[in-house]
């Protein structure tokens, strides 16, 4: 049981990196009090909100709670590419919720067979894990596909010409921007036990769980997080092609929305 002596203690290995960031002058040290500040702060106010919730687990509780992480996932996503457009919010909103969704909930039901399927220890947590790797996999997709359009975009527009349909002509930059996304899934599930043991089964080892157990659940962790990231890849792909082109096939740029 850590106590917040243990916690205060563990915190001051945060000077270490502020020390090396003042001496090489690196210009960091602002920027990790403020970081170790908000995950203290952050992480705290969850602990609470999580406690509250698991005392109940009421269905539309823990809805509202992983509707409101899908929701700041997409914000974060959307906020990492580079060339956003009107409409980008929708679609990274409509990529994640369908990918996690359906990940998570088979999850739930299927695999792990909890009963209810939305008691909160158990969704919250696995729906947070496949969010925030398909987080990174929409964003790296989406930022790749819309700078492939955009840069070859007479490229596009001769295999149109040869009657390519909008699929054919971005077949190439789908699967180089889906590859892209998925990149550093596949790589941590590459050197996974070798060079790195995940949060999830350390948790569970310094828990005092049987190591064996705590291993078949990261590895079944990770195989959600693969496929999350994998679904939600493709959902965006296909949804930001799909706004550069118009009913009859042609190519249309969307509408640039400038960030501030």
């Amino acid at each position: 049981m850590l106590s917040f002596l243990d916690v205060l203690l563990a915190s001051l290995l945060l000077v270490i990196t502020i020390v090396i960031s003042v001496k090489l002058r690196l210009g960091l040290a602002k920027t990790l009090i403020i970081a170790g500040v908000r995950t203290i702060v952050q992480l705290s106010l969850i602990g609470l909100i999580l406690a509250w919730v698991f005392a109940r687990e009421s269905a539309w509780q823990v809805l509202t709670i992983l509707s409101i992480m899908t929701l700041i996932a997409a914000f974060a996503a959307k906020h990492r590419v580079k060339r956003p457009y009107h409409g980008l919010l929708f679609d990274t909103i409509a990529s994640l919720s369908v990918a996690t969704g359906v990940i998570t909930l088979l999850a739930m039901t299927l695999i792990l067979k909890i009963t209810p399927w939305y008691r909160p220890q158990y969704i919250i947590p696995i729906l947070g894990l496949i969010l925030g790797n398909s987080l990174t996999a929409i964003s790296l997709t989406t930022n790749n596909l819309i700078n492939d359009i955009h840069d070859k975009k007479s490229f596009v527009i001769a295999k149109l010409s040869l009657s390519a349909t909008p699929f054919e002509a971005t077949h190439a930059f789908i699967k180089n921007a889906i590859v892209n996304g998925m990149m550093p899934t596949v790589n941590s599930m590459m050197v996974v036990g070798l060079v790195s043991l995940p949060g999830m089964m350390t948790g569970q080892i310094l828990a005092g769980a049987d190591p064996t157990q705590a291993v078949r659940y990261q590895i079944v962790t990770m195989f959600f997080i693969c496929a999350g990231s994998t679904l939600a890849s493709t959902l965006a792909a296909l949804l930001v092609v799909k706004r550069f082109f118009n009913a009859r096939g042609q190519l249309v740029i969307p509408e640039i929305k400038h960030k501030h």
